[in-house]
């Protein structure tokens, strides 16, 4: 963690450092780099993989930017979500591979994988970028969050962008350790498919 690190600062280490295995926070000042583990690298996996098969077995529009940086120069705020997705919003960045949230809108959904914790409060920061919905993951347990009128975030047992999904069963698919990645992803498809008939979409 480094201390009283301007934004210019900021953009020229972060920017720097190129492709690397590294998450950089940055708020007002205060600069975090954190490296991942294995372990945490194969919860934001197979949570990512979760979302994006639901979204295709119900045809749902998505663009997914993985961990792009999400900056904001005017609140001096920035941090790269473990994966991110417009969904609401997939019209507007279609296609787009110059996004800039000072004009574009954030994204609409962003997973945190929790197995080493931030020094600095990440849920501030997605509050200050107007993320509307972050999905947080520590291994054991999912919890969604929901941006409120006020800028900050209250738990809430359902998801704003997949008001029909029930989230502790779904949850239940992150836990399983009895069958491959590949088996796993078959059958929570299967369950998709099974369920979708009685969820109200759309």
């Amino acid at each position: 963690r480094l201390s009283f690190v301007s934004w210019d600062e900021y953009i020229a280490i972060s920017d720097g450092l190129g492709d690397r295995p590294l998450r950089v926070t940055y708020d007002r000042g205060e600069m975090e780099i954190m490296g991942v583990s294995p372990k945490h690298d194969n919860g934001k996996k197979r949570l990512a993989r979760f979302v994006e098969a639901l979204t295709e077995e119900l045809d749902i529009d998505i663009a997914s930017y993985g961990s792009m940086t999400c900056r904001n120069e005017a609140m001096l705020r920035a941090l790269e979500p473990d994966e991110c997705y417009w969904i609401a919003n997939e019209i507007s960045v279609r296609g787009r591979a110059d996004l800039d949230l000072d004009i574009d809108p954030p994204p609409d959904l962003a997973l945190e994988i929790e197995i080493s914790r931030s020094m600095l409060d990440r849920m501030s920061i997605y509050a200050a970028l107007k993320v509307p919905e972050v999905w947080r993951w520590d291994s054991e347990t999912l919890s969604v969050h929901l941006l409120t009128a006020r800028g900050t975030y209250r738990a809430s047992k359902r998801s704003k962008t997949f008001p029909f999904l029930p989230l502790d069963e779904f949850a239940a698919f992150l836990t399983r350790a009895d069958l491959s990645e590949t088996k796993l992803i078959r059958a929570f498809r299967s369950w998709v498919r099974d369920q979708s008939s009685r969820w109200k979409i759309g």
